[in-house]
């Protein structure tokens, strides 16, 4: 293989595995090169490898983002890579994959792999490549770095679980949020086989973890995604189900991809695109019911249509709706309450009750504490200060706390 016709097939799997949104590393931990482990290529910790960082949990990771092959047998209506498909196919062989994976690393381009696939031949023929792949790379190569892998539907609970021996992260991708929309848009497909797959991997995950030696097991637990707007669904719907699946199968996340129309999808789907900003609202909503301590019933009171509002994020919708609670004194109220208050998050709620256990809190400490003042000025009150009656019952008040419009180069600004 040139290296002309390398490159052609890693833009077409590149670009082909860009609709995959569930490729956060979060939570994977690190793999030691330490002692008993010499050949610790890409550890965090030593070896040869990338040190990146920064995300949710303070890592950055650069991925290797690809698909072992765009051929598929599958014909799911919304996906551009279905059986039907008119696009120009390819496939990487196993030891191209590998070979991929070790020369980027070593340059620094990547810290990981992510890798999926359109299902050729069966599932469990596409399942056992990706297998041996990431079995390679971690025994015949000593590969530390992060390697997520997407698990193929239907394929056997055997290949799906020994997987979960080389992956850092094994995501299955729900695609729909109820079984009559998958078995309209994906009849290949079935939700209930999809979660029978997540219940395994969740026991098995749980085996590892109660071990009196805890193996390293899918570290970085199970995600799933979900493409909104391609059915009807509300987002009502939508994060019903993502909550039954954090509940059932603690997953360590839901991603959400806005649907975007595709050529030949045919006259089921929509002709236009899910607003990105619905996207974006969803994430808010998930971010507060995993990390802030709110109810679903919270986040859709008074929702019109059981759909979010797009022009107000979900917890500001919230404040405005009980503006009765507010203003929130910052050094009496409960920690779940400074978590409702719109511009505190998680961190800055953190850092509050730290500071008041040795002072009470001043505006000026807002400030030092780089908290959004403007936004959180209507909602709080502190030693030395507290809103004015008339900015919390001001109809208008949504005014006051919208984000600055990006101006268009040639709008006039007045």
């Amino acid at each position: 293989m040139n290296s002309d016709d390398l490159a052609k097939k890693l833009a077409i799997l590149a670009d082909a595995a860009k609709y995959d949104a569930s490729c956060s590393s979060g939570g994977a931990g690190k793999r030691s090169a330490g002692k008993g482990e010499g050949k610790g290529l890409g550890s965090l910790t030593g070896g040869t490898g990338i040190c990146h960082s920064f995300t949710p949990d303070g890592r950055c990771v650069s991925l290797l983002k690809i698909l072992m092959t765009n051929y598929c047998i599958y014909d799911c209506h919304y996906c551009i890579n279905r059986a039907s498909s008119n696009v120009a196919r390819a496939r990487f062989s196993e030891q191209e994959i590998i070979d991929l994976t070790m020369n980027f690393y070593r340059r620094n381009y990547i810290e990981g792999l992510f890798l999926s696939s359109g299902i050729i031949q069966t599932p469990d023929y596409t399942m056992e490549a990706i297998v041996r792949i990431a079995k390679s790379l971690r025994q015949d190569h000593h590969f530390k770095g992060y390697i997520h892998l997407k698990t193929i539907p239907n394929a056997s609970p055997a290949l799906q679980e020994e997987a979960g021996w080389y992956a850092d992260r094994l995501s299955i991708n729900v695609e729909l949020p109820t079984s009559q929309s998958l078995a309209l848009y994906a009849p290949q497909k079935n939700l209930n086989v999809i979660t029978g797959t997540m219940t395994r991997l969740d026991d098995r995950i749980s085996e590892a973890r109660a071990a009196k030696k805890p193996a390293r097991y899918i570290r970085g637990g199970q995600s799933t995604q979900m493409i909104i707007g391609a059915d009807a669904t509300s987002d009502k719907g939508i994060l019903s189900a993502s909550v039954d699946l954090y509940s059932r199968f603690k997953l360590r996340r839901v991603y959400y991809s806005a649907f975007s129309p595709i050529p030949g999808g045919g006259s089921a789907l929509p002709a236009k695109p899910a607003p990105l900003l619905r996207e974006h609202r969803l994430y808010q909503a998930d971010w507060l019911l995993r990390f802030y301590e709110f109810q679903l019933d919270d986040i859709l009171m008074g929702a019109d249509g059981d759909m979010l509002d797009l022009n107000l994020d979900p917890k500001l919708a919230w404040a405005l709706r009980n503006r009765q609670m507010f203003p929130v004194d910052l050094n009496r109220a409960d920690k779940s309450l400074l978590l409702r208050v719109p511009g505190l998050g998680a961190r800055s709620v953190q850092k509050i009750l730290s500071i008041r256990r040795y002072h009470a809190l001043r505006w000026t400490d807002l400030i030092k504490l780089r908290l959004p003042t403007q936004k959180i000025r209507p909602f709080v009150s502190v030693l030395d200060y507290s809103p004015p009656v008339r900015l919390l019952e001001k109809d208008a008040l949504e005014t006051i706390i919208q984000p600055a419009r990006q101006l268009n180069l040639f709008e006039n600004a007045s």
